[in-house]
Formats: structure tokens, C-alpha cells, sequence
């Protein structure tokens, strides 16, 4: 049977060696950047994942979802804290949001 953690790590990772394979310097930056925006500042790093998540709930993008989640779990986030990022996100986006936090549920079951 399949780990869809396992297998979406191995995915981004290999996809993202090759996009940064390609040598593009704009690609290079943007994904530097991205890196540093989650690191501890004026607001924790703990606190920048769980704002990603929800604007990438808000946004519907599974994999930024998934990422978040991953993260969220590395750095102590717990349950009933995700949860409420869930909450948060469906009162935001509306309930277009729902079928997100069902795949964004059955993720953080399986990371856990």
C-alpha cells in the first residue's frame, strides 16, 4: 500500500530538483525566498506555517496545503490547532473550502 506522504515528499523533491536543475535565475530566487519567509522573525516560523496553510486553503491548492501540513507537523503545530486553521479557512473562503479540508483532514491522519 502507498504513503501519500512519502510520495508527495518524494514527488516535490524530485520536481523541484529539476526545475532548479534548469539553471533559471528568477526561478532560483523565488524559491530562496519562499524558504526564508518561514523562518522565525516578528512572527514565529510555527506561526507563518499556519498562516500558509490557511491562505493555501483559502487559495485551493492542494499541494501548498499538503506542504503546510508537513511543516505544521515538523515544527510541534498540534491537532486541535490545525483544526482551527480549518475553521479559519472555511469561514475566509467560504464553503468552496470544504472538499479541501476533507483531503486536508485525511492528509494530516496520515502524517500523524
Amino acid at each position: 500500500m502507498s504513503n501519500p506522504v512519502e510520495e508527495f515528499n518524494n514527488y516535490r523533491e524530485r520536481m523541484n530538483k529539476r526545475i532548479l536543475d534548469s539553471d533559471n535565475l528568477v526561478l532560483k530566487r523565488l524559491f530562496n525566498l519562499d524558504t526564508n519567509t518561514y523562518t522565525d522573525g516578528a512572527l514565529s516560523a510555527q506561526t507563518k506555517e499556519l498562516l500558509g496553510l490557511v491562505a493555501s486553503m483559502v487559495l485551493r491548492c492542494d499541494d501548498c496545503i499538503r506542504y503546510h501540513l508537513i511543516q505544521c507537523k515538523k515544527s510541534g503545530i498540534t491537532s486541535e490547532q490545525i483544526y482551527e486553521v480549518f475553521a479559519v479557512a472555511n469561514i475566509v473562503g467560504g464553503t468552496i473550502v470544504i472538499p479541501h479540508t476533507r483531503r486536508a483532514a485525511e492528509f494530516w491522519d496520515e502524517i500523524k
